[in-house]
């Protein structure tokens, strides 16, 4: 079988590699500015360079589109109408719907679309991680190919049924995830302030949420921009997050106590019934990563951004622990960092006392209540530039410390992945 990738972008790049590796004959193609560095790169590797699209989609036996979401359609455009006779047709994006109604409108009736999604970025091999793997069309043949792939290049392969499903989970694992994370990162860049730096940002919990914060944007603004914004079940998950936020907030700031614990509680009881299976993220591992040289005296932290997302899944009705078959590893820890915080009880009691009545997280809090309102009516518009220019501003702000963020969070996801498997 004969691999082709459009698009040989870092994920593109990844997979073709891996692909090689695994003794399948690959070949790419990428905008012609880029081919000179990329036969550099490649050709040691036996991936041959393609003059185009076309050159791809006539002859390769696999056409793997691995481009931006909101150019997708352009490419599959021009190209998808010559896909070889009887071809297997997969996409790279991270959401569904866009993706299948571009190869349903400018592919062959006989084109097989089998597409797949890996739940990882690019800083980890594809050996061992979570691949969603969804038959769209396609012959017995075809699929036990596609199956046979990703099982050589040792994929852990999960088979959802539609992309009806996938975008579902993945609005849940991803867009929502990722929104909390953006949000935190917003908060500090407008406080002014690096949280290593802060005596509320001290500890195992918040080592998580800082690293796990620069490990997402060091990355490239489009990939969440189109998660987020394309995603149909995004929208309605990211404003349910924002809704619970915003209430959880109000009551703070009311001092509302019973009514502020018996919420919390509810959540607690839907989301952690005894019937989960715990991740149970090890304490120990998560306080060996801090950035900081010098850290400060430890000072309780309310946690705003733990307690939404559960009380946005209470409300929305999702077991997250369900949704672990199509994990990313941000997603497992953050709903291990919430698991760790709800499960615990002093942990949780000094959060809600903390969040009701310390004054001086107060405005470390409001500043996160407005960055998720950021957040939230930028997804609602639909607006993937704004998207784009909010996220490369807070990149921007934690520039110096990304790529020391990124190796440190890899390091704690591979620990904590160890102690919990």
């Amino acid at each position: 079988m004969l691999i082709g990738i459009i698009g040989l972008g870092d994920m593109g790049r990844l997979y073709a590699k891996a692909f090689a590796k695994a003794g399948y004959s690959v070949c790419g193609c990428d905008i012609p500015q880029n081919r000179e560095r990329l036969e550099e790169e490649l050709n040691p590797l036996g991936i041959k360079l393609l003059d185009s699209g076309k050159d791809v989609a006539h002859t390769c036996d696999l056409i793997i589109y691995s481009v931006e979401a909101d150019k997708l359609e352009a490419v599959v455009a021009e190209f998808g109408p010559i896909t070889k006779l009887g071809a297997i047709v997969a996409g790279q994006t991270s959401v569904k719907h866009p993706e299948i109604a571009t190869f349903e409108k400018h592919l062959p009736a006989d084109a097989n679309i089998i597409t797949f999604h890996a739940m990882h970025g690019p800083g980890f091999q594809p050996a061992g991680q979570k691949l969603i793997l969804i038959n769209h069309r396609s012959d017995a043949a075809a699929y036990k190919r596609m199956m046979d792939l990703f099982t050589a290049v040792g994929s852990d392969i999960v088979e959802l049924k539609d992309y009806h499903e996938h975008d579902k989970i993945v609005a849940d694992t991803q867009a929502v995830t990722h929104v909390g994370f953006e949000s935190m990162g917003t908060a500090w860049k407008s406080a002014g302030f690096f949280p290593w730096d802060n005596g509320s940002y001290v500890g195992g919990i918040d080592n998580v949420k800082i690293l796990t914060t620069l490990r997402i944007f060091s990355y490239k603004a489009h990939v969440y921009a189109g998660l987020a914004i394309l995603n149909p079940y995004a929208r309605q998950q990211v404003k349910r997050y924002a809704e619970s936020e915003s209430e959880l907030f109000k009551l703070m700031i009311m001092e509302e106590e019973k009514q502020f614990r018996d919420r919390l509680y509810r959540a607690r009881e839907f989301v952690f019934h005894e019937s989960r299976k715990p991740i149970m993220l090890n304490d120990a591992v998560m306080k060996e990563f801090s950035l900081s040289q010098k850290p400060a005296e430890q000072r309780p932290n309310s946690h705003l951004s733990i307690l939404s997302m559960v009380d946005a899944w209470y409300h929305l009705g999702v077991n997250p622990y369900d949704n672990l078959i199509a994990q990313t590893p941000p997603f497992r820890l953050r709903l291990g960092i919430a698991e760790y915080l709800f499960k615990n009880e002093a942990l949780l009691e000094e959060s809600i006392q903390t969040a009701l009545y310390d004054k001086s997280i107060r405005g470390d809090d409001l500043e996160f209540h407005s960055a998720v309102r950021e957040w939230s009516s930028i997804i609602g518009y639909g607006d993937m530039e704004g998207y784009k220019t909010h996220f490369n501003q807070v990149q921007e702000f934690f520039k110096s410390r990304l790529d020391e963020g990124n190796k440190q969070s890899a390091e704690l996801i591979k620990r904590l992945m160890e102690t919990t498997s």
